[in-house]
């Protein structure tokens, strides 16, 4: 269990500046210890104050780990991608029957990696749901934030058509889950005004279904090197929702780092493998070459960074992205679509090159035999917009607790047992392969 964290780090955690944090170290509300290395670091156990990071002295991470699902719970994934989310769900107990992805090369990386996976290429919008109406206990997805049209006083269900949250509410209006999750970026709690979510929590609710009060979580807290974070919405159906009760993954009591990302040590066993990446031009790796580990541009002689940022240097805000170096001892900055951009610059930050393919996988918490497909491009884009696995998987093994909850309750009405799949856990649940012929309750 980690005791001491950097001050940076305390930062993160937290969502506050670094020059708060130093503020509060100054003014005595945050004392630092010594850490064995002779670094100057906070005691986890002394922020009582703090209860977002002092809960990780206390934390039941390790016995949520052992969580196993009483049967194989089945499930659907909608914008699947490059499978992140599905991993991780797949990992916690999750048996996909069907996910579908509109991008071709995202659709090859998960044939190449689970060639048993039933993987529905193209447009959502022509995706039959209704065979498998009250056969499926699970749907997850992540759909892309879109505004809706407010012409009419009342926003329900069908006035959504016409957006990708529509497809995903088809599919649950069709299939009827007993559980449905939807994961987003943080922003959607203020986009557009509010409208945007209160618009969904209506539909939410039209459906027949009792949201969960949605929570962004933060990658960093689930075992992944990356400051991501992602809102999470569960709803539960209504029939079973009084009787259930769902409660949150269990913080990680480590925060893990590019050191752990990168090399051996307890996230993975050995170092990054040698994997293609992109290539700075040789002007821009002479600029990117004079950014100290964990700079940025105003690390740059000011005549240099003018000529590197053009009209961005005279605008304001802290524009923290540009000729951004990564720290090896922190967790990465969210990845983006592409490692090189300029305004979300994301530097090797000992080499002076953009993270490689590999790299940005195991930010992400990919296993190493996870192969992507497609161009370099292609490849960065799967998994830049990837849920990280880790992440994925702590949420999915509390909704096993949760389907567990509704197993021993007998919450399942008769007709739904008949139309469940016939599947039973064997050894080789976690590797994906099932026994199809064991009666379903077996």
């Amino acid at each position: 269990m980690q005791k001491m964290i950097s001050p940076n780090i305390l930062a993160d955690l937290l969502g506050v500046s670094r020059m708060t944090v130093s503020k509060w170290i100054e003014s005595g509300k945050i004392r630092l210890a010594e850490k064995s290395s002779g670094e100057k670091g906070v005691d986890i156990s002394s922020l009582k104050d703090f209860p977002e990071v002092y809960c990780m002295a206390s934390t039941q991470w390790n016995e949520e780990l052992d969580t196993v699902p009483l049967r194989v719970f089945s499930s659907v994934e909608l914008f699947a991608g490059g499978g992140g989310l599905a991993l991780g769900m797949e990992t916690a107990g999750f048996r996909h029957v069907l996910l579908n992805e509109f991008d071709h090369d995202a659709c090859e990386t998960l044939r190449h990696n689970r060639p048993g996976w039933n993987i529905i290429e193209g447009d959502i919008h022509n995706v039959d749901f209704s065979p498998y109406r009250d056969a499926v206990d699970f749907i997850s997805g992540g759909f892309p934030c879109q505004a809706f049209s407010y012409a009419g006083k009342r926003l329900g269900f069908e006035e959504t058509r016409g957006t990708l949250f529509f497809e995903l509410a088809r599919a649950v209006k069709e299939i009827r889950p007993k559980v449905f999750m939807c994961e987003n970026v943080k922003g959607l709690l203020e986009h557009d005004g509010g409208r945007t979510l209160n618009t969904i929590k209506g539909v939410i609710r039209e459906l027949g279904y009792s949201l969960v009060e949605p929570r962004v979580l933060k990658a960093l807290n689930y075992d992944v090197p990356q400051k991501r974070e992602r809102l999470i919405l569960i709803a539960i159906r209504d029939d079973i929702a009084p009787f259930v009760q769902f409660r949150w993954p269990e913080v990680s009591p480590t925060v893990r780092t590019l050191r752990d990302a990168f090399y051996a040590g307890s996230l993975y066993s050995v170092d990054v493998p040698k994997s293609e990446g992109q290539k700075y031009p040789e002007a821009k790796r002479k600029v990117m070459e004079r950014v100290p580990e964990g700079g940025d541009w105003r690390d740059l002689p000011e005549e240099i960074a003018k000529d590197y940022m053009k009209g961005s240097f005279g605008l304001p805000g802290g524009k923290t992205g540009m000729a951004r170096r990564l720290a090896m001892d922190e967790p990465s900055l969210t990845l983006t679509c592409a490692p090189a951009q300029k305004q979300t610059e994301r530097c090797h930050p000992l080499e002076t090159r953009p993270l490689t393919v590999r790299e940005y996988a195991r930010i992400q918490t990919f296993p190493d035999d996870w192969v992507f497909c497609g161009s370099l491009t292609a490849k960065y884009k799967q998994i830049g917009n990837a849920v990280p696995v880790n992440l994925a998987a702590a949420i999915g093994r509390s909704l096993i607790r949760l389907f567990n909850q509704i197993e021993q309750l007998g919450l399942v009405p008769e007709r739904e047992r008949r139309a469940l799949p016939r599947f039973s856990v064997t050894p080789d649940l976690f590797m994906g392969v099932y026994d199809v012929d064991t009666p379903y309750g077996s």
